[in-house]
């Protein structure tokens, strides 16, 4: 029954979870009591030393609760053997090729990573349970969208990158394995995470280190372009949530609700660390979109969710996370 294990401990697999959010969602349900298995490739999509650090913290906050599993989601034996022995109450699936812009120069291994490999999680699921599956979406599939803000029944017939139409057919796949086989799916939208050891190479983290190193900022297109973004926190609450209720399948928007021009991004950025912004400007790039906008009514109603950390003190508690880590400087 939905929702009848929550306040209990679970087992819960989460796939990329040495990863940002991974590791995030981690630490909350140790706190809570779970016994957590971390699935993670160690790629080099990013520095693997970043992920691998992530990991060990974990295994030693975790005091015996987390486990370590090195592997593709693409193997089929390791991901079918590893189901078979975990006894698993929940997966999360947070394991994916991310990012609009390379997805443009390598769209097969987008394909390969995303599709291939989330269906090689669901088939293992069918056979050897949970029922219980949440997996990781993007804001990236509303696309071209002009209705704003988004809501999960807007049509995303028109993505616009690689990577996010392998994450709309990884929706689709969830819903066939729930109205098959009865797999209790929540597809989540992540509208631009951020926080404390986000990806080195998203916005946020990319432009606190060139503003705090005296540098300039690149900004495509105008500067103009807007961004619903979510502090870590506040995605994680949701995630908890969606693995409690247990819809038979339900898509959630999870966002700040609060949109923010990249100019505007920057100039508070600079403001959180006491420095003057500095910006280069250059050619729009192609996949971006102009807006994402999350609308969260249904999330509310459902999950109970409710975005609490607004842009500005997110901003400020990065800036402090970055600062602690380069010794103050």
């Amino acid at each position: 029954m939905p929702g009848e294990t929550a306040g209990m401990a679970r087992h819960v697999l989460v796939t990329g979870g040495a990863g940002f959010i991974g590791s995030h969602l981690t630490r909350r349900l140790i706190g809570r009591g779970d016994q957590v298995t971390l699935l993670d490739d160690f790629n080099d999509f990013y520095d693997p030393a970043l992920k691998r650090a992530n990991a060990a913290a974990l295994l030693e906050a975790g005091a015996g609760s987390v486990a370590l599993v090195e592997g593709d989601i693409r193997d089929a034996a390791r991901v079918d053997r590893l189901f078979a022995e975990g006894r698993f109450d929940d997966v999360v699936h947070l394991a994916a090729r991310a990012g609009v812009r390379p997805s443009l120069s390598e769209p097969i291994l987008y394909e390969e990573v995303n599709c291939i490999g989330t269906l090689r999680l669901l088939e293992a699921a069918r056979r050897h349970g949970p029922e219980r599956f949440v997996f990781a979406s993007s804001s990236s599939v509303y696309g071209i969208n002009e209705k704003v803000p988004f809501a999960e029944d807007d049509p995303v017939d028109l993505p616009i990158s690689p990577y996010a139409t392998t994450k709309r057919a990884g929706e689709l796949l969830c819903f066939n394995y729930s109205h098959l086989y009865g797999l209790r799916t929540s597809c989540l939208r992540f509208f631009t995470v951020y926080g404390p050891a986000q990806r080195p190479e998203m916005a946020i983290a990319k432009f606190t280190d060139l503003l705090a190193r005296g540098r300039a900022v690149p900004l495509y297109g105008s500067g103009r372009s807007q961004r619903d973004y979510t502090y870590i926190s506040d995605i994680v609450d949701g995630i908890v949530a969606a693995m409690d209720l247990a819809p038979r399948f339900e898509i959630f928007n999870l966002g700040g609700s609060q949109t923010t021009a990249l100019i505007e991004l920057v100039h508070a950025i600079a403001a959180a660390l006491g420095v003057e912004p500095r910006v280069e400007m250059l050619p729009e790039q192609p996949g971006d979109v102009p807006i994402t906008y999350a609308d969260v009514s249904k999330a509310r109603r459902l999950l109970g969710y409710e975005p609490r950390v607004p842009i500005r003190e997110g901003l400020a508690r990065y800036a402090a996370w970055y600062r602690e880590r380069q010794g103050g400087a």
